[in-house]
């Protein structure tokens, strides 16, 4: 009896990866380990911050934009400085940097020197790796949080005179930002050890500056 299966074919099926469980047919996994679901929450919940920053950031910079070319008409082409627009840029400014640096942190972008550490064992790269995150949640949490606390504070009082706010309630970006780079850190911490993220920052070379 013949068989409508062609000679040669058998059992012997190539194997491909199946695009929607990261797996190849046979059965190998070709991924990273995904950590089990409270990685995946936090993952998750860092994705969704990391979008709402980079929202803020570009409305920011578009409004630092608008105030700084409205300086420069008004300056250079009307002949009437508007005086509320130096500060308020300066206040911008610092904000904007503020969450900028949180965004960058969250993605791992913040230069790093790894020459020393990439010749050393994956489990002494995860001990310095540790020793850096705790050393930033410390920094974020006595300077920025406790710091900016303390700073807001003092100056709730002190009044702008070209803004609708005061001193110490621009100053409350510190301890938000302070809380996010804690946030951050601890997912860091915990994708190294559950396998999602390698100890040592990874390097794009599609993002690198010419």
């Amino acid at each position: 009896m013949s068989s409508d299966q062609p000679e040669g074919t058998g059992d012997d099926r190539s194997i491909t990866p199946d695009p929607e469980s990261g797996q190849a047919a046979g059965g190998a996994s070709n991924t990273r380990p995904t950590g089990g679901p409270v990685v995946a929450a936090l993952e998750v919940t860092r994705r969704l911050i990391d979008r709402v920053l980079a929202a803020l950031c570009i409305a920011i910079f578009a409004a630092l934009v608008i105030v700084v070319a409205w300086q420069v008409f008004s300056r250079q082409v009307l002949g009437a400085p508007a005086t509320w627009t130096e500060e308020s840029a300066r206040y911008v400014f610092v904000v904007l940097a503020l969450l900028g640096a949180a965004l960058v942190f969250s993605e791992r972008g913040h230069i790093a020197v790894e020459l020393l550490v990439n010749k050393f064992a994956t489990p002494v790269q995860k001990i310095v790796a540790l020793a850096v995150e705790g050393s930033i949640i410390f920094f974020a949490g006595f300077v920025m949080i406790y710091g900016g606390l303390a700073v807001a504070a003092n100056a709730w009082t002190q009044n702008i005179s070209t803004m609708p706010v005061s001193v110490g309630q621009v100053y409350l970006i510190l301890p938000v930002v302070g809380a996010l780079i804690i946030f951050f850190a601890l997912c860091h911490i915990v994708g190294m050890f559950a396998g999602t993220e390698k100890p040592v920052p990874e390097i794009d070379e599609n993002n690198q500056g010419i």
